[in-house]
């Protein structure tokens, strides 16, 4: 009996070591994270988390979901409008679900589908490696236009017409430059094909205004996630203005690919999706102008970062090559022991061969920009960077000021709280006192 107790003490001790590092102490860049309010975290410590609603608001195959229907049907009405008008189906519980759903929806085992390429950002998920093999779809690839960083449209528009797939798949994971859907858009359409969007990274920038809207540039369908630019709980959506092509998807999402959708997702969404309308326009603006100016400053520091003869970057991420500082393992590993969490990442013209050891780092400045961070800062953080990989001192002298730094940025902002409401949040724990 004593080594469960010792096991469940290390857990709780774990547990409260990873929050104070990530919430108190580090400067988190993974681009596909992001952290809600403290009123949307407090909505997502609720008693929905333990129940069942399979199947549609207000039809569903339990009783006792009186009140997570109304909070469904109203948060995919917000997240409908905030996209400009769509229909928006919260039950996916991850952004590679959402995907699972709308490739079977739209090709059977053996089809084609032809999808960006991977050196354009495309996500695991819509290869042979990921979802679209294990679907049995046959992917092919757009080629790439290295000047640009993204499809090359001419070349493409030749292979979609070409190959007539049954889908197109733009979007992706690692891209820094909005993917061409209105050139392409008419292209597939013109050979039956339907266009997936996966905006997964940039939903809240979507949102926000700062990029493009896919379904105005004329895709069928969107797939997103709901924790990384747009700042809610881990979940996915499927959204479509196709009203026979989403009913065909929603038919699909359950019983084919979920069954319970990880109800305390919902109320914790909605308070995001209400904070975005009120401030994702100023929250997205944020995000890009410190993406750019992390970029200059990394530039000026002396590190090569992609994309400069663009501007380097119109969304939340950065890349940088990082060969000279001993390539993405070594540099991601040197920056986390002083306390600034990255992830290493295949660049452009990497090899897969190098997944384990690429020659990038892929930066995202959505997290930080939520706690308040700005241009100032981004300029601090280059610094931190030249010290740990050119300078090379002991990063963990270097943690010690990083902590210091992040002392200053523990508040989330772009956020409602309980007294703009009027309302106090009662979570499990405020109940059983």
């Amino acid at each position: 009996m004593n080594e469960y107790l010792d096991f469940a003490v290390r857990v709780v001790n774990l547990t409260n070591a990873h929050n104070q590092w990530r919430r108190l102490n580090a400067v988190n860049l993974i681009a596909s994270e992001n952290v809600m309010s403290p009123l949307a975290l407090k909505v997502y410590l609720s008693d929905f988390m333990f129940r069942y609603a399979e199947g549609k608001p207000f039809k569903r195959y339990y009783q006792g979901t009186r009140y997570i229907d109304e909070i469904e049907a109203g948060t995919q009405k917000l997240v409908g409008e905030l996209l400009g008008g769509a229909d928006v189906d919260l039950r996916p519980v991850s952004g590679t679900i959402a995907n699972a759903t709308v490739f079977r929806v739209l090709a059977e085992p053996g089809d084609s589908a032809v999808i960006a390429p991977v050196q354009a950002g495309a996500h695991v998920s819509h290869t042979k490696f990921g979802t679209l093999g294990a679907l049995g779809i046959h992917h092919i690839e757009m080629p790439y236009d290295a000047q640009n960083m993204n499809v090359d449209v001419d070349k493409a528009v030749k292979l979609i017409e070409e190959v007539k797939p049954k889908f197109i798949v733009l979007g992706g994971s690692v891209y820094l430059f909005p993917h061409p859907v209105k050139e392409l858009a008419p292209v597939a359409h013109s050979v039956g094909a339907r266009v997936v969007y996966d905006a997964a990274h940039v939903l809240g920038l979507i949102v926000g205004g700062t990029w493009p809207n896919p379904l105005d540039a004329g895709a069928d369908v969107m797939t997103a996630s709901t924790h990384k630019t747009f700042p809610g709980p881990q979940g996915g959506l499927v959204a479509s203005r196709n009203k026979d092509l989403f009913k065909k998807i929603s038919k699909v999402v359950f019983p084919w690919f979920v069954s319970n959708h990880h109800l305390h997702r919902l109320p914790a969404t909605a308070i995001t999706a209400i904070e975005m309308k009120l401030y994702g326009q100023q929250y997205a603006r944020d995000i890009v102008n410190n993406a750019r100016r992390l970029a200059e400053a990394l530039a000026a520091e002396g590190f090569k970062v992609l994309g400069e003869a663009l501007g380097y970057t119109k969304s939340h991420q950065v890349l940088v090559d990082v060969r000279a500082q001993g390539g993405g393992a070594k540099a991601a590993t040197l920056l986390e022991q002083a306390n600034i969490i990255v992830n290493k990442n295949l660049l452009p013209y990497d090899r897969p061969e190098d997944v384990k050891d690429p020659s990038g780092l892929r930066l995202g400045v959505q997290e930080m920009t939520r706690y308040g961070m700005g241009r100032d800062e981004m300029e601090e953080i280059a610094r931190f960077f030249r010290e740990v990989l050119i300078e090379k001192k002991d990063p963990k002298e270097v943690a010690k000021r990083v902590t210091s730094f992040r002392s200053n940025f523990l508040e989330v902002k772009y956020a409602l709280s309980e007294k703009d409401l009027g309302v106090t949040a009662h979570t499990l724990l405020d109940l059983s006192k």
